[in-house]
């Protein structure tokens, strides 16, 4: 079932988890379960393992992205407020009587049940769309998962560095605290708390309360991960069906960003352009550096 080595190495691996998140964030009981969902499922069986070692790059992607909290991007260069917002009018402005409108707040005073409803769902596919794919491909073809997976790793991770390099308030921060910058604003639903409302649950109150930066607007890794989804569903023949649902469900969340002052359309496009340049470097790493293919070889061997 596994070697004193392994044992030794997955409680070191744990232990420092638990000690580096006290210290960075403070401890949560998410950590816990996070560990004792990794080492059950290493140890439990064969396959599970297999499964939990190729899902790791999936766990690094959650807690690099926990750990953002220990370093608000805002500390290191000047949040983007009025400019963005400004920038965003002059390109994308729509002519309400009088006015010039940002597309969020022409959409927040034409907004619908229905509409609430459609994107609400929406943007709620946009961390379970990847993971279910990334479950498809696992079974299906390890090669593919795997450069499916380090894709949407690499994607994070430039996305993350522009979150540093340009702090970005979104819309909704606009609307409620004009230009002023307040650095301890608290996440929120922003146009979302709609579909709470409708249904009487709290679901995106709990997900925008766990927030890592309110100011990480810029790019938006919401367009991102449909947009990777899409690309290797097409890419590994996924077949019609299910790639026509990854593009509605890829347009639902950039239009559900929108819609519920999330994000401009300027983050929606730097999050695709984000993607494209993610995808792109995986492919051409994978065909010319060698040290890199000679990794893909092995860690596919690990999870085969």
């Amino acid at each position: 079932m596994f070697t004193v080595k392994q044992l030794l190495v997955c409680a070191a691996v744990s232990v420092t988890y638990l000690a580096l998140s006290w210290l960075l964030i403070g401890f949560k009981t998410d950590q816990l379960y996070l560990v004792l969902l990794f080492n059950v499922l290493y140890f439990f069986s064969y396959n599970t393992r297999k499964f939990i070692t190729g899902f790791s790059i999936f766990v690094v992607f959650w807690i690099i992205f926990d750990y953002m909290k220990a370093f608000p991007n805002y500390l290191y260069h000047n949040v983007h407020i009025e400019s963005l917002y400004l920038t965003e009018k002059n390109l994308f402005g729509i002519h309400h009587g009088d006015l010039i409108l940002t597309p969020n707040e022409y959409w927040l005073g034409h907004n619908n049940n229905f509409l609430d409803v459609v994107t609400g769902i929406a943007y709620l596919c946009w961390v379970p769309v990847p993971l279910t794919f990334a479950g498809y491909l696992f079974a299906k073809n390890r090669s593919a998962f795997l450069e499916f997976s380090l894709s949407f790793l690499l994607v994070n991770l430039i996305g993350f560095a522009l979150y540093y390099i340009y702090p970005a308030a979104p819309p909704w921060y606009v609307q409620q605290h004009g230009f002023t910058f307040l650095p301890s604003t608290p996440g929120n639903t922003a146009g979302l708390w709609r579909f709470d409302a409708f249904f009487n649950t709290p679901v995106f109150h709990s997900l925008y309360s766990k927030s890592s930066n309110v100011f990480a607007a810029m790019p938006s890794l919401h367009a991102s991960y449909p947009m990777i989804v899409l690309f290797y569903g097409i890419k590994y023949r996924s077949g019609w069906f299910m790639n026509m649902v990854f593009a509605f469900v890829m347009a639902g969340i950039w239009f559900s960003a929108i819609y519920n002052s999330h994000h401009y359309v300027l983050d929606i496009l730097a999050g695709i352009a984000c993607a494209i340049a993610g995808i792109a470097l995986f492919q051409w790493a994978a065909k010319k550096n060698r040290a890199f293919q000679k990794f893909l070889q092995m860690f596919v061997r690990a999870i085969e």
